[in-house]
């Protein structure tokens, strides 16, 4: 499985999706849209705006969060085959 995770470091959401991926185990190749103009222009493209944080698992973008519920955890496991506990 390959991951790629957009994000910024003023971003909270960011922060929480990839301590989500870490305490899991998971692999991923943090993208700063702050850092990389071309990266913030991929996902104005993808998702119509900037959004983030936004993963991308296996070339499919995924949203991890939604504004005012926060992380989505349970679609996050979902998405990446975690059972629940």
């Amino acid at each position: 499985m390959t991951i790629q995770v957009y994000t910024a470091a003023w971003c909270r959401d960011c922060r929480a999706t990839k301590e989500f991926l870490d305490s899991n185990g998971f692999a991923y190749t943090e993208v700063n849209v702050d850092r990389d103009p071309a990266a913030s222009a991929e996902v104005i493209r993808r998702v119509g705006k900037r959004a983030i944080p936004q993963l991308v698992i296996d070339g499919q973008w995924f949203q991890p969060y939604k504004p005012g519920r926060g992380l989505l955890y349970d679609e996050l496991r979902q998405r990446l085959g975690i059972p629940r506990t």
